[in-house]
């Protein structure tokens, strides 16, 4: 066992998707008048982290269904990226973008920046790179902020014990939280997991989840070619690096593992897994190509997640529940309209097996999490995602952990782990070295399994 040490649819895509009238219509019955609005006309918007994913968090934010909001300011470390995300954002919501070149901030304290022209239970949206969410939890936090905050919430057991004691503050403070493992907010997969709690499956005994594709996102870099540091490199391809995102696993996989945690109503106590490295080229990330991971529950049942992003093989974004008595589709089809569905016995795909099925297209959940965001907000109902987002980002980590090193891994070992994955994030400026700088030849230490068991990578003597 470790022992402790001293793409496929992003948001940018859901932009462009319909649902929002349906999810509107849904979530209507939610508002109570005047909670929130009584006070002030519209709930402000920060975006931190202008990517695809906060270009998109910011648009759901700002066509809510649950009450009127208003971005005004935005933060990044690049300049080129806030610049078309304002552009996009403007574009579609014209009237309520009021974020002027004063009110756009560049570089690592920029959150700061940001966060200071908001007021106390305004609503900031943390979508950098998963390193940095404790940094800037922190200071929403310490702001009187509500807050929306990507996954994965954290990469490593020192940011998730740190996530933990962040959320009992957020919690004294009375904020709300969201996190987005939108799947959470799907109808078809809650009515699915109603079932199951009815004991329509029985005992759940397999969960099976599966995401292969090709080369997804930023998960393959090349060396550096040299038009920015090191550092600036790194965080334009977040995903090639283990101390930004937790890599392909983390980023890719979580959703899977959630949803499979959702059905189980369970996180798994420990995770062995598999995985390597193939036809790797000119390619210096540090991803594995193929991830297989067990894990195991407390009652001894198992989920399996299978993770590839290799071309010309089979492709598959799936997940499933075998019980004792019935079997079950959690999602067919990536995160949109899921085709979640009952079959009697084992008999998944068997037409004439159907025991139930969701009978309509659900409303897009990306939107459904945030008109429930903002529900909470205006009748300052009960609204914190952030514990059920630590454990998931945990249990994913868990599995890269123990496909990294080639041990079995307990949840109590990932959560007390004292390896972090990056340090120093709250002093590095546009100028810093990379917390985990390159070779001389440019490239990167990768995953050894069996050979670096303590942590996932260690540097070598070249």
């Amino acid at each position: 066992m470790i022992q402790p040490n001293d793409a496929q649819i992003s948001r940018r895509d859901l932009m462009k998707t319909t649902g929002q009238v349906a999810a509107a219509a849904t979530l209507s019955s939610l508002i109570v008048p005047g909670a929130y609005a009584a006070q002030k006309s519209a709930v402000q918007v920060a975006l931190v982290g202008c990517g695809g994913r906060g270009t998109g968090a910011a648009d759901q934010a700002l066509q809510n269904a649950s009450g009127p909001t208003r971005l005004v300011a935005m933060a990044d470390v690049f300049e080129g990226k806030m610049d078309t995300s304002y552009k996009t954002l403007k574009g579609r919501n014209e009237e309520i973008v009021d974020v002027p070149e004063d009110r756009k901030f560049i570089g690592f304290d920029a959150y700061k920046h940001a966060m200071d022209a908001l007021n106390p239970g305004d609503v900031v949206i943390l979508t950098t790179p998963p390193a940095f969410r404790w940094v800037q939890f922190t200071y929403a936090i310490e702001k009187g902020l509500n807050v929306f905050m990507e996954k994965p919430v954290c990469t490593d057991g020192p940011a998730a014990r740190r996530m933990l004691e962040l959320n009992e503050k957020a919690k004294a403070k009375n904020l709300k939280v969201g996190v987005g493992l939108m799947c959470r907010h799907s109808l078809a997969r809650g009515e699915l997991f109603d079932r199951i709690q009815n004991g329509e499956l029985g005992d759940i005994n397999l969960l099976r989840a599966y995401r292969c594709a090709g080369p997804t996102a930023s998960a393959f870099s090349n060396k550096n070619p040299g038009e920015m540091s090191d550092l600036m490199y790194q965080i334009s391809r977040f995903h090639s690096f283990l101390w930004l995102s937790g890599g392909g696993f983390s980023d890719f996989l979580i959703h899977n593992i959630d949803e499979c945690c959702w059905m189980k109503n369970d996180f798994p106590v420990e995770a062995k897994g598999f995985g390597g490295r193939h036809y790797r080229g000119d390619y210096i990330d540090q991803n594995f190509d193929s991830y297989s991971t067990e894990y195991t529950f407390a009652d001894g049942s198992k989920m399996i997640m299978e993770g590839r992003t290799m071309s010309g093989c089979h492709n598959e974004f799936a997940t499933y529940v075998h019980g004792s008595k019935n079997s079950a589709v959690c999602s067919a089809s990536g995160h949109l309209n899921p085709k979640t569905a009952i079959y009697k016995g084992q008999k998944i795909g068997d037409r004439d097996s159907i025991v139930w099925k969701y009978p309509d297209r659900e409303p897009n959940p990306y939107q459904v999490e945030w008109d429930r965001l903002i529900a909470a907000i205006m009748n300052d109902t009960p609204h914190n995602e952030v514990e059920r987002g630590v454990k998931s980002s945990l249990v994913t980590a868990m599995g890269r952990m123990a496909c990294h090193t080639g041990k079995v891994v307990t949840y109590d070992q990932a959560l007390n782990h004292e390896f972090p994955l990056a340090e120093g994030l709250t002093e590095l400026t546009l100028e810093s070295e990379s917390p985990v700088p390159a070779y001389a030849d440019g490239t990167y230490p990768v995953p050894e399994p069996g050979i670096v068991t303590d942590r996932e990578y260690k540097y070598r003597e070249v």
